[in-house]
């Protein structure tokens, strides 16, 4: 696919779902099982989008598998698995096999989804892996997870006097999934729709495990309009704090290179879980280093 034109017209995710008005997840899930199609099984760690599914309806067309937070991958390989053996046994037939599909927040991807990850990473398990990453534990309240970036503010990292909300940095799990060398993996944002469509086409063409990790803004934890999600979402690729890449058996690729950066400003004063830095006293201190870890990332691209 080439344009957004090219973008199927039919809909595997139908609409008039519980979730928040305008969630970036969920446009991210939508566009996905178009590309991949309905013959998917999906496999759900605990997290908002189990609201996507809630008996007695759902709107999948694909099959969908509710499972704990700490535990989907270990339910895909199960899934997998038995797939593979009724293939075997010829009761499935190979041309319709079924593609086995985690979809997990930041919380269960970075913390405690974590182990189980890494153990089907091990085992080279056949897969594809969404994390829509709106960086803290949303579906509980918005509290910080190690996904959530320094000085932002959550109900367990308020700011207080001189504490300028979070203040560990956002933990890097494209590294650390690309340390387990999988067979694909990728960064994606909703504003680069076709960006994250060949994406997910490449890596169809892989047997093994494939992973993405998709920048999901959150209009209530971060206190944003929702008709703003796709304007933020641009905004975090132009000033270079979302970076677009891919990983090909280990070897990384720039897949978009903002080489007149916007600067990180722009991105954190349009949304409240930053609002602190700028009211009612400027934090330029903070800012600026906000700015010089971004701007250290693309010195080292460059």
């Amino acid at each position: 696919m080439k344009t957004l034109r090219d973008i199927p017209l039919e809909e595997v995710l139908a609409p008039g779902t519980s979730l928040c008005a305008g969630c970036g997840g969920l446009l991210l899930i939508r566009i996905f099982e178009k590309i991949l199609g309905s013959n998917t099984v999906v496999v759900n760690a605990a997290g908002c989008m189990s609201l996507l599914s809630v008996f007695p309806f759902t709107p999948f067309k694909s099959s969908w598998f509710y499972v704990a937070m700490a535990s989907a991958p270990a339910a895909a390989q199960g899934i997998r698995d038995a797939l593979d053996i009724l293939i075997k046994r010829g009761k499935i037939n190979r041309d319709d096999d079924i593609k086995v599909v985690v979809v997990t927040g930041d919380g269960a991807a970075s913390d405690i989804g974590l182990q189980s990850t890494s153990a089907a990473l091990y085992r080279k398990l056949d897969f594809y892996y969404l994390v829509y990453d709106n960086e803290a534990y949303s579906n509980t309240g918005f509290q910080a997870s190690s996904s959530s970036p320094y000085a932002s503010s959550t109900k367990t990292t308020l700011p207080v006097d001189d504490i300028p909300g979070n203040l560990l940095q956002k933990k890097d799990l494209f590294e650390i999934w690309r340390a387990h060398k999988p067979t694909y993996l990728a960064t994606i944002s909703p504003a680069y729709m076709i960006d994250m469509i060949r994406k997910i086409e490449k890596a169809s063409n892989y047997k093994g495990s494939k992973l993405f990790i998709a920048h999901s803004p959150c209009p209530t934890g971060w206190n944003i309009d929702s008709s703003h999600i796709i304007r933020i979402a641009k905004l975090a690729v132009e000033c270079g704090i979302w970076v677009l890449k891919e990983a090909i058996d280990g070897e990384v690729t720039h897949t978009f290179i903002p080489y007149k950066r916007r600067p990180v400003e722009d991105y954190l004063k349009i949304q409240g879980r930053f609002k602190h830095l700028f009211k009612p006293k400027r934090r330029d201190d903070i800012i600026f280093a906000i700015q010089k870890s971004v701007d250290e990332y693309w010195a080292k691209i460059k």
